[in-house]
């Protein structure tokens, strides 16, 4: 699509220049009129300005854009025009770069464009995920029910993820502090006690303890590079296609953490494979749309086979069941209901039910991690005790008995 500059005259006199993005020069000049801008001239050339996310700026969180959602279905639902629904909405919010986003996807559908198009140019705030579905919305004439949608998706998904975090920073502090105290007893105090101890008296416990700390002293640096390189290593494998397969492999087979990852992915593709048939969106468009929805390859490329073999006629819930992915007692309710053809909203129900049993593990789980690490933290001190009081108690009994 042609960038357009021109230069034009505001209501109170003042001179603007600018670009714009449009398909010809009347959508620029009907553009430049709904902004009460007189055109001075109007040119075909120069460079769009970038995106506002590219210029360093905070970023839009997702809660914001769950709340622009929302606020945009209620607008619409109300009779409120597109133009002017965006025009209210970056007035609304209260986050700037949102506010110049939506101004920008703003410019864009009057250029001729669609919304979802318009979206799609923004995927660090408006995933493909979420286009997809809006593009079925605008095609099926259900826009409005789809932003709703959207919206209460976002927040569910917002909040599953504002737990989980909440719930990993006791934690994470607890393994920083730990590491910490171990590392400083490591290099600062065990070495302090070797002038004391005869080599006579070592246990092993005792070897083992001065020999870390030796290491750590001698090559804190080459153990500092060796983690900063294997954290580059991983990022570099995972972009990587054999990097991304292995690493949707873990998530899936991984002891404990695997079958809760699993859940929650397949949580999220029934509530969005649910949706989109509750509007009306044919089967094999709704499973090409969700289908990246469950945010793991290997899963995404079952749920594709399952799309290909219902395009042969087969039932969705039988090729599900061929991937060992998806618990039996889901496959058996899809399999009623796609019997009943109530398949939307039974998808919808299992996601309700498995995310409210998810987040119980979750919270079991890492109730259980804190006592753990507590244990694991103490017994790594408790040896370190036991590597330096040993010798003494050794040497004390000696002399003792001398």
């Amino acid at each position: 699509m042609p960038t357009y500059t021109y230069k034009a005259v505001g209501a109170d006199g003042k001179a603007v220049e600018g670009t714009l993005t449009a398909e010809n020069e009347q959508i620029v000049l009907r553009m430049l009129d709904e902004e009460s801008l007189y055109p001075v001239s109007v040119a075909e050339g120069g460079v769009a300005s970038r995106s506002v996310l590219g210029a360093g700026r905070r970023r839009v969180r997702l809660r914001q854009v769950t709340a622009f959602y929302s606020q945009m279905a209620d607008l619409l639902r109300a009779g409120v025009p597109m133009l002017r629904t965006l025009d209210t909405l970056a007035r609304l919010s209260s986050n700037a770069v949102l506010a110049e986003l939506v101004k920008e996807v703003r410019e864009d559908i009057a250029g001729g464009i669609t919304l979802a198009e318009a979206m799609a140019k923004h995927p660090q705030v408006f995933s493909s995920l979420h286009t997809s579905m809006i593009r079925a919305g605008e095609s099926g004439g259900f826009l409005e029910d789809v932003l709703q949608r959207l919206a209460a998706f976002s927040e569910r998904q917002d909040e599953l993820r504002s737990k989980l975090l909440g719930s990993l920073v006791y934690p994470c502090v607890l393994v920083f502090a730990g590491g910490a105290v171990v590392t400083f007893l490591m290099v600062f105090i065990v070495p302090k006690f070797r002038g004391f101890l005869r080599e006579e008296h070592f246990n092993v416990l005792t070897n083992i303890v001065f020999w870390v700390s030796d290491f750590l002293q001698v090559y804190y640096a080459l153990v500092l590079m060796a983690v900063v390189a294997a954290l580059l290593a991983l990022w570099g494998i995972r972009q990587t296609e054999q990097g991304k397969f292995a690493l949707a492999k873990l998530q899936l087979k991984a002891p404990a953490y695997g079958p809760i990852y699993t859940m929650v992915a397949i949580c999220r593709f029934c509530r969005i494979l649910g949706t989109l048939l509750h509007n009306g969106v044919p089967i094999l468009q709704s499973l090409k749309i969700s289908k990246d929805s469950a945010g793991n390859v290997i899963l995404a490329n079952e749920i594709e086979k399952a799309g290909d073999a219902v395009k042969k006629g087969e039932a969705l819930s039988r090729q599900l069941g061929t991937s060992g992915l998806f618990p039996l007692d889901v496959l058996a309710m899809m399999s009623v209901a796609e019997e009943s053809n109530t398949l939307d909203t039974m998808l919808v129900e299992v996601a309700d039910a498995n995310e409210q049993r998810t987040a119980r593990k979750i919270d079991l789980a890492v109730r259980l991690v804190e006592p753990i690490l507590l244990v694991f933290m103490a017994g790594m001190v408790l040896c370190i005790a036991l590597a330096l009081l040993l010798p003494i108690l050794t040497m004390s009994s000696t002399a003792l008995s001398m």
